[in-house]
């Protein structure tokens, strides 16, 4: 199985934060870090520098990008203690909510920056 592909930016303090907490859960070992902040960051087609600074992604094993809250639920669903979550996510209006929060959360972070 071709493991999940986690575009975080590393430069973001809160972010790394969450990432590392992440990286700690059962699960999190199915999945390829990738800290876009550096300028070595293989991104592969489709992502830009700019957009994966700007929110997290993931890449599925077809190759398919997603952003934002349903990258988180795609990252939630693969690990065994959040896997609800990532479920939840999934139904109107969870998904909406959390896109909400999420972009909520951007134009805080830019503060941080």
């Amino acid at each position: 199985m071709t493991p999940l592909r986690v575009y975080y930016d590393g430069g973001c303090p809160v972010c790394s934060r969450e990432i590392a907490w992440y990286r700690a859960r059962p699960g999190a070992e199915r999945f390829v870090w990738i800290d876009v902040s550096g300028d070595a960051a293989d991104l592969g087609p489709g992502l830009s520098q700019a957009a994966a600074m700007a929110r997290l992604h993931v890449r599925l094993a077809n190759g398919t990008l997603r952003s934002g809250a349903e990258a988180f639920g795609e990252m939630w669903r693969r690990m065994p203690n959040l896997a609800w979550l990532g479920w939840l996510l999934a139904m109107p209006p969870f998904g909406t909510l959390a896109e909400w929060g999420y972009a909520g959360f951007l134009t805080v972070r830019r503060l941080w920056r």
